[in-house]
């Protein structure tokens, strides 16, 4: 018998944390704004959420994202991003959402280095900043965080206004690349029309999107 696609759904502040598990969602990520991609909520958000996220034996991922715009990101805010991932590991937080690029659009390790540090054995997911590296830096950048123990990479395979049934083939690269070294999950433009299609094309287990679950 296969196994039931593992559905990670994006969220919006608390408000649709209750819908979203009682509609079959298997984690949530958590965020505010998603208007621009998605931003880290505030610390009452963050608790109350864990708590009814763990009551209900479903994992929560907290997007750990200070702003929206781009992932390059100055001393202040990396510590605005630790003291984040701090507030997560004291709630009781599974996972976290982050990513950090330099100027020129490659892994920011030393920004890196620190948040892994922060993140102190939560689960960690490197989120769609992976995308605005370039194609030819990629496997190198999958090396890097299979490195330090990452855990996913969320992918659109590609810009996210290119539809996704066009950035498939790259996707299916990506997680060649990975290997089983850490879970390529795509996501963006992902619904509960076409997930169950993509994830047999790339042969994949988990996929992300705000549309997964039939309400």
């Amino acid at each position: 018998m296969n196994t039931p696609l593992f559905k990670e759904v994006a969220i919006e502040n608390y408000t649709d944390l209750p819908t979203a598990i009682a509609a079959g969602a298997n984690r949530i990520e958590l965020n505010d704004n998603l208007a621009v991609g998605g931003t880290t909520v505030s610390r009452g958000v963050m608790s109350e959420s864990s708590r009814y996220a763990a009551e209900h034996h479903i994992p929560l991922t907290v997007m750990i994202r200070p702003r929206g715009g781009n992932f390059v990101y100055n001393d202040t805010e990396i510590k605005i991003m630790e003291a984040d991932l701090f507030s997560a590991q004291e709630l009781g937080v599974d996972g976290v959402a982050f990513g950090a690029l330099t100027p020129d659009n490659k892994l920011d390790t030393d920004a890196l280095e620190q948040l892994m540090a922060a993140a102190g054995g939560m689960s960690v997911t490197f989120h769609m900043a992976f995308d605005a590296i370039s194609p030819d830096d990629q496997p190198a950048a999958i090396d890097w965080l299979a490195d330090h123990d990452v855990d996913r990479i969320l992918t659109h395979g590609g810009p996210l206004t290119t539809p996704i049934d066009q950035t498939l083939t790259h996707l299916k690269t990506l997680v060649e690349t990975a290997s089983g070294r850490l879970i390529i999950m795509p996501g963006g433009g992902i619904t509960v029309d076409n997930a169950d299609h993509i994830a047999e094309v790339l042969s994949v287990k988990e996929v992300h999107g705000t549309h997964l679950l039939k309400y």
